[in-house]
């Protein structure tokens, strides 16, 4: 991720294809060619394709469509507000969607992407791995979000996570001693070696680092958010279904959401070896983002289908506050990010968004290449512009 000038990119190495990388056939290692170009992830020069066909770059785990696609059809008669595709790049946006009351009323894709491409969530997994989560404890595989962590996980013990419960990880405030700043360079920060040994190398498992972490805060006392609570909310799913968490998603989300193309997961290793990075790892087209915040938006059901338990959805969506002004609230792994009654969103790094709007029955999915610096309107030009949507009949 250091960002290098004068980068020369490989387009072939961002193809469409899906044909395996030699990491993915078994290698223990990836070559110094790969990990060269891993550095380069977030380049603001080349983000935009960076963004997508992550299966070329990383390590992945497939989730499989399966069964009737959830048809999405097209309204007609609604005009998006004025200035769209000036707004689209200012906000440096790569595909944007837009649907109401089941119907899409507008869809574009930019850079040479394509109803095809499937885009990096980032942190919008978290509320994937949340409803995972919400579907375990349905099943009986996870008895309460009130156990332990350690329950599950019983290698936290000793560590900043021992006494800590699945409710306070999934609130963002178990306590530990983390903080969510990756620098690079002479110095790197603990959370940037974490990225560099685990999803850059492939020498360590990015969760493992949560068995040596510290306490900073009593367990429920502070909100501070850390993909490495996502991490272990992960591999808790993986040890209570016992399960990986690829297959776990493809046959509990996945198949019953009725997606219209295959997804995967990006993980810390090939397989056997490495774990699906459930903090910021899944990647999915436009299309099929949109029919989870369908999904999210209908309660948990796909028709007359529960999908996540309707009590989960709502639990998740409950806000309890931040302390930050731009994102007041967090649920269980969901954002509250502006005022509109009920609204919430699966957020992610450099502009990732699912965005659920019930007073409108609206869902906006806006997948982005913000820069790692990101200029200080975009935040507040993305939200206003939702606004005029929602406001628009």
């Amino acid at each position: 991720m250091r960002l290098i000038a004068g980068l020369t990119l490989s387009l072939a190495l961002l193809g469409t294809a899906s044909t395996p990388t030699h990491a993915q056939e078994g290698a223990s290692a990836p070559s110094p060619a790969v990990i060269s170009m891993r550095r380069q992830w977030l380049n603001a020069d080349i983000n935009s394709f960076t963004f997508r066909d992550n299966d070329r770059l990383f390590d992945s785990r497939p989730v499989k469509r399966a069964g009737p696609v959830w048809q999405l059809p097209r309204a007609s008669g609604f005009t998006m507000p004025t200035g769209y595709d000036a707004w689209a790049e200012k906000t440096y946006t790569n595909a944007f969607l837009v649907i109401r009351d089941g119907k899409i009323l507008f869809e574009d894709y930019r850079n040479r992407s394509d109803a095809g491409t499937r885009f990096i969530s980032f942190s919008m997994a978290k509320s994937i791995t949340s409803m995972l989560l919400g579907i375990a404890v349905e099943q009986g595989a996870i008895k309460s979000i009130d156990d332990p962590v350690t329950a599950y996980v019983p290698e936290l013990k000793g560590g900043g996570y021992d006494g800590v419960s699945l409710r306070h990880i999934l609130q963002m405030r178990s306590g530990v001693d983390y903080e969510e700043r990756y620098d690079f360079g002479a110095n790197p920060s603990p959370a940037a070696v974490n990225h560099e040994n685990a999803i850059v190398q492939n020498k360590a498992r990015f969760a493992d680092s949560a068995r040596t972490i510290g306490r900073k805060w009593a367990p429920g006392s502070h909100f501070n958010y850390a993909t490495i609570d996502t991490a272990v909310l992960g591999w808790a799913i993986e040890r209570a279904t016992q399960q990986p968490l690829a297959a776990y998603t493809q046959a509990n989300l996945w198949a019953p959401l009725g997606a219209e193309a295959d997804a995967y997961w990006i993980a810390d290793g090939p397989v056997g070896v490495g774990r699906e990075l459930s903090g910021m790892g899944y990647n999915a087209t436009l299309r099929d983002f949109g029919r989870l915040g369908m999904m999210m938006l209908n309660g948990g059901k796909r028709g007359n289908r529960q999908i996540v338990p309707a009590d989960w959805m709502r639990a998740a969506t409950t806000m309890l506050p931040t302390g930050n002004a731009e994102r007041p609230g967090y649920g269980l792994q969901f954002w509250q990010v502006d005022k509109e009654p009920g609204a919430f969103a699966a957020v992610g790094l450099a502009g990732q968004m699912i965005y659920v709007h019930p007073a409108t029955k609206t869902v906006i999915v806006k997948l982005s290449y913000h820069p790692p610096v990101v200029p200080p309107a975009v935040n507040e030009e993305t939200l206003r512009y939702f606004k005029a949507i929602t406001d628009q009949r």
